[in-house]
Formats: structure tokens, sequence, C-alpha cells
């Protein structure tokens, strides 16, 4: 759950010294890394989301400032929920650095891909950037993605999140705290996610656990 270079905040399942430790979005997390729960759903490789979302509901507009960039390793299946799960998880995380950026707690696009823990945990998130005057910038990567589908319409997601090249920007200032590169600089994630009535890949529940062998380069 901590964050270096990220403001520290409670996160998936569910802190506060700036630029100490964060995880991004969510609302829980674990003391062992690699027991974390849910992160041992299978070794196939799953969907990549493609460029732009499903167009079959209305869906907000996700836009980031310039230097929040992203670079998602997910790889397609050719598994429509699958691919769709990924594609849903992708508009969450840029959905959460979206409200940051406009230090909007209760943005309507992150609520539209989460709700729960993982929704309540993204606002206390989001509120840590508020208080400090600061939002994400720089370059974060996703990678080692495993997903599984289940018949009773919910999805397992792990993932892990490289923030080697992601910081805090304060906009008072304009400043970048730029912090040093360490194992803690990748984050393992494991969501549950339920395919709501409009048939969007909400997330629930998310953990995570930083530092993780499983993650490292």
């Amino acid at each position: 759950m901590n964050r270096p270079a990220r403001l520290a905040t409670a996160v998936l399942t569910a802190s506060a010294a700036l630029l100490l430790t964060a995880c991004r979005g969510g609302g829980g997390g674990s003391d062992d890394t690699d027991k974390i729960a849910g992160a041992d759903v299978g070794d196939e490789k799953s969907a990549s989301p493609t460029a732009s979302a499903s167009t079959a509901v209305d869906r907000p507009k996700i836009a980031l400032p310039s230097d929040v960039t992203y670079k998602f390793e997910w790889k397609k299946t050719g598994d429509s929920d699958k691919d769709a799960v990924l594609r849903d998880a992708e508009q969450r995380i840029k959905a959460v650095d979206m409200a940051i950026a406009k230090q909007d707690r209760l943005h309507e696009a992150y609520r539209f891909y989460s709700e729960g823990t993982a929704a309540a945990g993204s606002e206390k998130y989001i509120q840590e950037f508020v208080n400090h005057k600061a939002r994400t910038t720089g370059l974060t990567r996703y990678y080692n993605e495993s997903v599984t589908v289940k018949d009773d319409g919910t999805a397992a997601l792990v993932y892990c999140e490289d923030q080697s090249k992601a910081f805090n920007k304060f906009l008072e200032t304009g400043k970048t705290d730029v912090t040093p590169v360490t194992k803690d600089s990748y984050v393992i994630y494991a969501s549950t996610l339920r395919k709501n009535k409009n048939g969007v890949w909400v997330t629930e529940r998310l953990d995570s656990q930083r530092g993780s062998a499983k993650c490292q380069p």
C-alpha cells in the first residue's frame, strides 16, 4: 500500500505523510505481498485494453494532463469478457488520475468504474492529493496481468504496477518531487470486478502490496 513519490493514503479494500506511501485508487492492503488475496488466480496472459472503450454505454470521457502517461503491457486474449475486464480496469486507473488532476474527490468518472470499498478507497486517495494541492505526473507501467472470469458475473484481476517513473507534482509551485527507485516502486494488485447491468466491469474490491517479488524487474 505504500507508494514512493506518491501521497500517503488508504487504498483498495478498506493514509498521511506527504510523499511517503500510497497505492493508486483503492482501499486495502496486505502484509505479505506474495500472499495477497486473489494473487494466484492463474498464469494465463490476459487481454490488453484497446485504445477506446466500448461504446455500448455512455462512458465518461477521460482527459488527462499531457505529462500523465501510461504503458499498459496487458495483452489481448481474444476472449471478449477478459478483454473487457482489462479495458474497464484501465479506464478506472486513468479516471482516478483525472480526478486527482481536477482535484475532485467525487469525480463521476472513477465512480463509473468502481463501487464499494474500491470506490471508497479511491475517494480517500484523491482527497490526500486535494489536501496537499498536488497531482500525479510521469509514466506508470502496468504488466504481468492475469484475469479469470467466473460464471457468476464476476472476475478476478491481478497485475503489477511500475511506479519508478511516476511522481508527485505540486500545483502551487509546479515542482515535481523525483524520488529514488527501490523495490517498493513495484506494486502488485488483486481486484474483484462485477459486470453491471450496463455491461461495465466495475471494480468492487482492490488489494495491493508493494515490493512484491512477482513484480520486480
